[in-house]
Order: C-alpha cells, then sequence, then structure tokens
C-alpha cells in the first residue's frame, strides 16, 4: 500500500502530450477536404464512420447519418457553445464523460473509443478539448471505415482507415510525450 501522500500507479493516467515539433505535422491535412454541400454529400454516402468535433457530429446527424462513435465537447472553436440536443439520437446509443485537457491524449479518451466501438457505439463527452480524438477514432476504427473531423476554415476532412492510416496514427502517438498525471475520475 502506498505511503500517504504518495499516488498508486493506479491514481495516475497516462497522457499523450503533443511537442511543439510536432504542431505543425498534426495540423497537416491527412485526407480529402470537403465543404458545403459536397461534404454533404460525402457525409450520406458513408458507410461505418465516426466523427471529431461538434459541428461535424451536429451535421451528420441533421443528415440523417449517426456515426459509430462521436466526439463532442459541447463548443466551437472553443468558444461558441453546442445545444447538447443536438447530440441526443447518439446519446441514446450510450454517453460517456471524459475528460480530455488540452493538447493533450488521454488514455481515458483512448479506451472510451474502443470500449464504444465494442459495444455498438455512442457519444463521448469531452471535459476539455477532443480535437486529438480524431486520432483515437483512427487508432480503433475497424479497417474500411471512415473518420471525419473539422477543420476550422476549409470544411471536413475524410479519413479511410486502413492499415498505412493506422500505423501513421501509431507513428504520430510514439511521436508525443508520454507523462503520467493524476485520474481526473
Amino acid at each position: 500500500m502506498p505511503r500517504a501522500g504518495t499516488r498508486s500507479a493506479s491514481s495516475e493516467e497516462r497522457v499523450w502530450a503533443v511537442p511543439e515539433s510536432l504542431r505543425a505535422t498534426l495540423a497537416e491535412q491527412y485526407g480529402p477536404v470537403y465543404s458545403g454541400e459536397a461534404a454533404d454529400r460525402r457525409i450520406r454516402s458513408l458507410g461505418v464512420f465516426g466523427t471529431c468535433g461538434d459541428r461535424v457530429t451536429e451535421r451528420s446527424i441533421a443528415l440523417g447519418k449517426l456515426p459509430l462513435v462521436g466526439i463532442v465537447d459541447y463548443k466551437t472553436q472553443r468558444h461558441e457553445r453546442i445545444d447538447p440536443s443536438a447530440f441526443r439520437p447518439l446519446a441514446a446509443r450510450r454517453e460517456v464523460h471524459v475528460r480530455n485537457p488540452p493538447g493533450l491524449l488521454t488514455e481515458g479518451l483512448r479506451t472510451a473509443v474502443k470500449q464504444l466501438i465494442a459495444s455498438g457505439g455512442g457519444l463521448i463527452v469531452v471535459d476539455g478539448e477532443e480535437d486529438l480524438g480524431s486520432l483515437a477514432l483512427v487508432e480503433s476504427m475497424p479497417a474500411g471505415a471512415t473518420v471525419i473531423y473539422g477543420i476550422p476554415g476549409a470544411g471536413v476532412s475524410f479519413v479511410r482507415v486502413d492499415e498505412v492510416a493506422k500505423e501513421h496514427v501509431r507513428h504520430l502517438i510514439a511521436l508525443m510525450e508520454l507523462r503520467r498525471t493524476p485520474r481526473g475520475d
């Protein structure tokens, strides 16, 4: 048993922090980007897919296309609030809340994505920032699925999940700084 004042391994969570040297790489467009009606047509044509971001998740639901997993934080560009009722159809499957501070990818978010995919999908509501959730989606979605996420001012990026995309994400995560932080539960 740990001494008082010391943290046990179970009270800590692994997090991956984006180093300054990786920021430009993560900002690059990885898949094709569409906007407006072209994005809507693309969303309507998707089979199994996951969404990362409030606007793309909200738009997919409005178009009658429920993603397997949607990751949101109820705001856009960290300013504009999004009405949580927009996500009700997806949350009806299952809703999970996780902590994921800005600039980090937490073990909790990665685990929530894997568990929701395995259990039939649902909505992940992030306390913090959901941006790096797209990496967790590509990492865990089945081959042949698509991951979509918004790029402010540009549109919606569509990433086809295959072994090349998964390997790219594993490589990016390996380049991040692994840290341990106190659990947020």
